[in-house]
């Protein structure tokens, strides 16, 4: 069993994503557990705060250190762990990241808020920091959510058809091939012929075709790095 332990000022935000869909379903048959921890709870002075101005002046307020520091240390240590902070300046999330990081037993996800945290986490706490993307958000929660659903999903048992992981985008390099379902026509438009052939050969190709060019169309830079990738093999 995975263990996610989020450091979160409101954990409240989990309540919905954390109870519903595969990943609802997931924490209920032991495949995972999270658990949520507030910093504010390790505050020291009568307010509970948990940020303060900026040294050398600026715009916004940091998260402290010290609840930080105490939250995560307050956590029990697996002997695979990642404590990750959710920020801007990280590694962009992919699918070789949600793969590498399905083989950790703990991944400790620390929510930044206000103008960030102070640097002394990053340098001396954390293990990796990682992005959603190259935009800024209101908060961390939303990347955290986004990682622990990407990781959660590539658990045995998360997805009934473990075949399906290994035909989607980002797998083999490429982007998804177009899918269709029932009916075959709808308002004129048609089902490509080839889906409905029967010839699993052709449809193999077909769709192999679909990716490297939808690939290519959509992803011009995935496009080069598989096919360099493919000269090399």
């Amino acid at each position: 069993m995975m263990r996610f332990d989020i450091v979160t000022l409101f954990p409240e935000f989990f309540a919905s994503p954390l109870s519903s869909s595969l990943v609802g379903k997931a924490l209920a048959k032991g495949i995972a557990e999270v658990n949520l921890v507030n910093p504010r709870d390790f505050t020291t002075d009568k307010h509970h705060r948990v940020d303060d101005e900026p040294y050398g002046g600026g715009v916004g307020m940091l998260m402290k250190p010290d609840p930080i520091f105490a939250a995560v240390e307050s956590l029990p240590q697996l002997s695979r762990r990642e404590i990750i902070l959710l920020t801007p300046q990280g590694e962009t999330m992919n699918q070789t990241l949600f793969q590498d990081l399905t083989r950790c037993e703990q991944l400790v996800l620390i929510c930044g808020h206000y103008e960030g945290v102070d640097e002394r986490v990053a340098e001396h706490l954390v293990t990796r920091e990682i992005s959603l993307g190259d935009f800024v958000l209101t908060c961390g929660e939303i990347p955290a959510l986004t990682l622990l659903n990407g990781v959660l999903r590539l658990l045995p048992g998360t997805v009934a058809k473990a075949d399906s992981l290994k035909y989607e985008s980002f797998e083999a390099g490429l982007l998804d091939y177009p899918q269709y379902t029932r009916p075959a026509v709808f308002r004129g438009w048609e089902v490509p012929a080839v889906l409905r052939s029967g010839n699993h050969g052709q449809i193999a190709q077909w769709r192999r075709e679909q990716q490297q060019e939808r690939t290519c169309d959509r992803r011009p830079d995935l496009y080069k790095v598989w096919q360099n990738e493919a000269d090399l093999e």
